[in-house]
């Protein structure tokens, strides 16, 4: 997704780590620090802007599961996701 790449966000960010991108983003590319050059800072400010726009609506559109066996699932420590996935190991039969 090129707005991801824009943005320089990881596979999965959070809300917070993209409101953080953006913003360094926009004080790095603000026209005002780039007098020299300041039509590929204008741009580049707007592609920011739009990039940000669509991962905030992609954001919004999704939909989270709230029931309790999902949440239970997002949260497993390693040893109780490998419990659920291969069952209890016995350490005595080793």
């Amino acid at each position: 997704m090129k707005a991801k790449s824009l943005l320089g966000l990881r596979e999965k960010s959070t809300l917070k780590e993209i409101k953080n991108k953006y913003k360094n983003l926009m004080k790095k590319w603000h026209p005002d620090k780039h007098t020299q050059n300041y039509e590929k800072a204008t741009q580049m400010s707007m592609d920011i802007n739009d990039a940000y726009k669509t991962i905030l609506e992609y954001c919004n559109a999704y939909e989270y599961p709230l029931d309790e066996q999902s949440i239970k699932d997002a949260t497993y420590t390693p040893q109780e996701w490998w419990n659920n996935k291969f069952g209890q190991h016995n350490n005595n039969n080793i």
